[in-house]
């Protein structure tokens, strides 16, 4: 009995222990369970956390292609840009040339035209000469037929024959003697009074050489602001040139960057926003902007001023103010280096000189000369002739019809009808063509003097030419067995037909032919 309660003890106590040990091992299983969680949790978290950094610098680095792509396509894009507005420059460039090329022509045609008429009139003169002389001819005529019937017994075809043989060489050389003579007697008297007034006129107009580049210098005070004006990656530069339109060349002139452009009006907005802008101090994309929306607003009202001051110069008053406007632009226009609105004012000094001399009206002559050229101030925008477009505009401001023909007909683009518009075209040459009025490059001036000894030697007789005085004079040698004293008065009138037809230039050409006559004896 005992026995048996000892071993439901023990079989109590075993079954206690192993539910202490079930119990154990469970709580054991759980806390490693809990901790392999956590572990993983952990890790989870980890991977998590480093997928987030991954993604952060993948995200970072399509941000920086992108900008990359973004600063590539926009720099593309300028340089294309930067390429169509040079296109647009050269275009610009190649119309003007065209213009002035048919300017200079227009002058041409009007020369002639003007040699034509006093050619008419020496004609007309030499005409009455010939009639009595060939009523002279005739009477003498008559009496050598008589004489040779007489004396030689001859008959009259032989007789007439014989006498026209005898005088042909006399006729030709008197007919080209004559000529020269009425030709001599003609321009002298007409000459005269036009070189008097003409000569008065320039005299009296004491006119400023001005001197148009197409290039404007920004002196810097250190070379370390190139780097400012440049900017982090040239924005600051690039701002500077779309704002402007106008390119900025930063090279290795010391304390000093170059504004180029053709267009004389942006460039100065250009070099005063410059300067500006390196007096603040403050440089960058939008202070940019600013300054130069302001310097344009400030160039508008410097042009009206401009055009104020040509009409106080000029004395005149009374005038639209848009024409005022365009006056002042045309302080930034040249024509072969010369400033369009210094030639105006030269050109209304030069018409109220010449109209005081002729008794015309003084006021009317100069503000016909200061509004001849008006059209160059739109002839860049707009398509015609600037003679044209000035008298529309003129026109279009309430100005006369008198000033209006007289604008639209100071190149021959139609026929002059008042004396005021002959005028316009005298004074306008004479100011296009004054020493250092205008430029040309070494390469058109020294073909021009190649052209000219050209012509002079494509006519037979001709031994040598030679072109001096700049090309305003050609001395022609010829062969004096070839060429008589009377031909060579003839062969310089057809050398001066020639160079105009065929050589453009500005002012005139004199023309000498020398003929040269040696007697050469020898002692023996």
């Amino acid at each position: 009995m005992y026995r048996n309660d000892v071993a439901v003890v023990y079989i109590g106590l075993s079954v206690i222990g192993a539910l202490f040990f079930f119990a154990l091992g469970y709580l054991i299983r759980k806390y490693h369970a809990k901790k392999k969680l956590k572990n993983a949790e952990d890790k989870a978290k980890k991977t998590l956390e480093v997928a987030k950094t991954d993604a952060d610098k993948i995200k970072h680095e399509a941000e920086l292609q992108a900008k990359d792509l973004l600063l590539k396509m926009r720099t593309e894009f300028e340089n294309e840009n930067k390429e169509r507005r040079q296109e647009l420059v050269i275009l610009e460039k190649r119309l003007i040339q065209k213009e002035e090329n048919l300017d200079r022509k227009v002058d041409v045609l009007d020369r002639k035209e003007k040699d034509i008429d006093k050619r008419d009139h020496g004609i007309s003169e030499k005409e009455k000469q010939i009639t009595v002389k060939d009523k002279e001819l005739e009477a003498l005529l008559r009496e050598e037929k008589e004489k040779l019937q007489n004396i030689s017994g001859m008959t009259r075809d032989e007789a007439k024959q014989l006498l026209l043989k005898k005088l042909e060489d006399e006729v030709k050389q008197e007919a080209a003697i004559m000529i020269k003579r009425t030709e001599d007697e003609a321009k002298e008297k007409a000459d005269k009074e036009a070189r008097k007034i003409i000569g008065l006129a320039i005299q009296r107009c004491a006119a400023e050489h001005a001197v148009e580049t197409t290039v404007s210098v920004v002196s810097l005070p250190s070379d370390e602001m190139k780097g400012r004006i440049i900017g982090r990656e040239g924005r600051n530069i690039r701002a500077l040139e779309i704002a402007t339109g106008i390119d900025v060349i930063i090279d290795d002139t010391p304390e000093a960057v170059i504004l180029s452009g053709f267009d004389p009006i942006k460039r100065e907005i250009a070099k005063l926003a410059l300067e500006r802008l390196l007096q603040d101090g403050r440089i960058h994309p939008g202070r940019i902007e600013e300054v130069v929306e302001k310097i344009k607003k400030e160039m508008e009202n410097s042009i009206r001023e401009e055009g104020e001051k040509a009409l106080f110069d000029t004395g005149l008053h009374g005038m639209h103010p848009e024409l005022i406007r365009l006056l002042g632009r045309l302080k930034y226009r040249t024509s072969y280096g010369q400033n369009v609105l210094q030639h105006s004012k030269e050109v209304a000094y030069l018409m109220g000189v010449m109209a005081s001399e002729l008794k015309l009206d003084f006021t009317l002559a100069k503000r016909i000369g200061l509004l001849h050229d008006i059209g160059k101030a739109v002839s860049h925008e707009v398509e015609g002739t600037h003679s044209k477009l000035g008298s529309d505009l003129a026109r279009k401001y309430g100005e006369p019809e008198n000033i209006c023909h007289a604008i639209e007909a100071h190149h021959q683009d139609i026929e002059p009808k008042t004396l005021l518009a002959v005028l316009a075209q005298a004074a306008d040459a004479i100011s296009a063509s004054r020493p250092g009025a205008r430029r040309e490059t070494l390469e058109t001036y020294v073909k021009r003097l190649e052209k000219l000894e050209s012509i002079a030697d494509s006519f037979k007789g001709v031994e040598k030419a030679y072109a001096i005085q700049a090309g305003r004079e050609i001395r022609v040698i010829v062969q004096p067995d070839k060429i008589t004293d009377a031909q060579a008065s003839v062969l310089a009138r057809d050398i001066t037909n020639k160079i105009e037809e065929g050589l453009e230039y500005p002012g005139q050409i004199k023309v000498t032919v020398i003929r040269e006559t040696r007697a050469v004896e020898y002692a023996k």
